[in-house]
């Protein structure tokens, strides 16, 4: 039998976790629902995919989102944040004032990869950036479910946010992983990567989670432990990263 997560098109991972992966960009979204609070990872590529999620969670858990965390500054998962008014907006520090700054290349940005130019520069004027500043790690209270926000970048860009779910009833932990992640295709090094930081950044989110996490890439299906170790090995080859000492 379908749960209402499946009914609403999302892909159960846990108890109370749930994630979308977004049609166009493929971008992943996840929900996580506790007693006081209802957390959403990431927000769309437009206001009207924000306006969208918001819809759906709120359809199957019959309230509202009253967190979101921003695992980075791209466009494809920031610019739905003004979809949700009112809602407390966490991202590592320094992405508030890199949003700030970088308003009009974020648009041009989501032009360029096929974003429709009014829905791009609505969304851009209406951004709404990141009301605490995550610089090492943060739980977040959701009433009867503590989510850790983890700073365990620079590497895919100098502002990636980990979001750790702890398991229940002896159901692996779960790692919202971002961009750091890509499983539907080869990690993408924009200008804005720090490659020579990226295989790090994912030591960090490994002993973040652990061996039986399951980890959730901002691109692509869900993965193990083994998945993140081998694409960390994969891009110190490819970014002529020495081994760790």
């Amino acid at each position: 039998m379908r749960t209402a997560w499946e009914e609403a098109g999302w892909e159960p991972l846990g108890e109370g976790v749930a994630r979308r992966r977004m049609p166009g960009w493929d971008e992943t979204i996840g929900v996580i629902a506790g007693s006081a609070g209802v957390m959403i990872v990431d927000t769309g590529a437009s206001i009207r995919d924000g306006a969208d999620l918001r819809r759906a969670i709120r359809g199957v858990l019959g309230r509202e989102v009253t967190h979101i965390a921003l695992t980075h500054p791209h466009f494809d998962h920031v610019l739905g944040t003004a979809a949700f008014a009112g809602v407390e907006v966490f991202g590592a520090a320094g992405l508030s004032d890199l949003l700030r700054r970088d308003r009009d290349e974020l648009r041009r940005d989501a032009v360029r990869h096929g974003l429709d130019p009014e829905a791009a520069a609505e969304a851009a004027d209406l951004l709404v950036r990141p009301h605490h500043h995550v610089h090492g790690e943060l739980t977040v209270d959701l009433g009867d479910r503590q989510v850790l926000l983890a700073n365990v970048g620079p590497g895919h860009t100098a502002h990636d946010l980990a979001v750790l779910v702890p398991g229940r009833g002896g159901a692996p932990e779960i790692v919202f992983c971002g961009d750091l992640v890509e499983e539907s295709g080869e990690p993408n090094a924009g200008l804005d990567s720090l490659p020579q930081q990226w295989p790090a950044a994912l030591d960090r989110l490994l002993a973040l989670g652990g061996e039986d996490a399951r980890y959730v890439p901002g691109h692509g299906a869900v993965v193990d432990a083994r998945f993140v170790r081998a694409q960390r090995e994969a891009l110190a080859i490819r970014f002529g990263v020495p081994p760790a000492s």
